[in-house]
């Protein structure tokens, strides 16, 4: 047996950050591409940008920025506030994750 834990934080009761939006924008970092990061994830790039969209307007800052076309293709790539939210939300997820694990063992024991 194994505890584990969906994260996700919310303004105003919606949904702006959570382990999935955190990997897509990884996804977004690691490939350079909307489209490419939409691919990684499994989901349609309509989708990708839909809940990319959905993060700026909630939290009110550019998480992405993107290049059209040209000589040498389009592309995308995190802001800095993008950055800073991953690493704060990566250092929150592992303190909760601690906290969880910790709480685990002790109400449950070696499983």
């Amino acid at each position: 047996m194994q505890a584990l834990f969906n994260l996700w934080l919310e303004k105003n009761d919606e949904v702006v950050l959570s382990t999935w939006r955190a990997a897509l924008l990884r996804a977004v970092a690691d490939t350079g591409s909307i489209s490419a990061a939409a691919e990684r994830m499994k989901v349609q790039y309509r989708t990708a940008w839909q809940k990319i969209n959905e993060m700026e307007t909630r939290l009110g800052v550019k998480l992405v920025e993107t290049q059209i076309g040209g000589v040498h293709g389009g592309g995308a790539h995190l802001t800095p506030a993008a950055r800073d939210y991953l690493d704060k939300f990566d250092r929150f997820s592992a303190d909760v994750e601690t906290v969880v694990q910790t709480k685990f063992r002790e109400t449950f024991g070696r499983q």
